[in-house]
């Protein structure tokens, strides 16, 4: 039987997280090219729309061949970049990409708040995770302690304040949309104005929502810490 080795056929790579490239690729460089090659002396509006747009559309079809890697989250990324694409190509009233921005991170607010009525809460998904908390052990020390109820309303509260970043995030991307944006879709104001509003939603709206998420993570920590008196090596899976 011939050897084989970890590099054999079939064996799909480790997928690892590579968050400078990401936001290289699909905000960066598409900022660049609307608000600097727009210009009819350089690719004109329209070619540079589809240019910039072909940088994330790209990445997330390459990440998703090459590593199997595909969630809800991703799917609306690609369907926004579609949305924000077919505006400015089809020359659509830009008031629509206010409604389009809002609408993703909407949509993900009410499934996240959905789930709080149903048995699976987002949150026990995204951060309750085997993957990298011990949850058995902490399910065993929280019944143990009888606080098994307790710590189950407690989720369900992270869920909301889970819920309440993406509602931050809709009402923001809205408001910087409009504000930004207010030329005629397909010139190359608007794609100026799109690079500008891609590069100004990032420190106004990812970061904070960033913060956001770690101080459900926080809280997180603090009330299984309350609850089963694990530390924090204990609580984390250690890799």
């Amino acid at each position: 039987m011939p050897m084989t080795n970890e590099t054999s056929v079939g064996k799909r790579p480790e997928h690892k997280p590579r968050p400078l490239i990401d936001l290289l690729v699909s905000i960066v460089l598409p900022s660049v090219i609307l608000m600097k090659l727009s210009g009819d002396e350089y690719l004109g509006a329209a070619p540079a729309l589809v240019v910039a747009l072909a940088f994330p559309l790209s990445w997330g079809l390459f990440e998703l061949a090459r590593y199997r890697k595909f969630n809800f989250i991703a799917l609306l990324g690609l369907v926004s970049v579609l949305l924000t694409g077919g505006i400015g190509l089809l020359k659509i009233d830009p008031s629509w990409l206010a409604i389009k921005e809002a609408a993703i991170p909407g949509i993900i607010g009410l499934v996240v708040l959905g789930s709080t009525f149903t048995q699976y809460p987002l949150v026990r998904t995204l951060l309750f995770n085997p993957n990298f908390l011990n949850t058995e052990q902490i399910h065993q020390r929280l019944i143990a302690n009888n606080n098994l109820g307790r710590f189950e309303l407690k989720l369900l509260k992270a869920n909301y304040l889970l819920a309440g970043t993406f509602v931050f995030s809709s009402v923001m991307n809205y408001v910087i949309a409009k504000w930004i944006v207010q030329s005629p879709a397909g010139s190359q104001a608007f794609n100026e104005e799109l690079g500008r509003m891609t590069l100004v939603s990032y420190p106004m709206i990812a970061i904070p929502s960033m913060i956001m998420m770690i101080g459900i993570f926080w809280y997180l920590w603090r009330t299984i810490h309350g609850l089963t008196g694990l530390d924090l090596e204990e609580i984390l899976v250690q890799k």
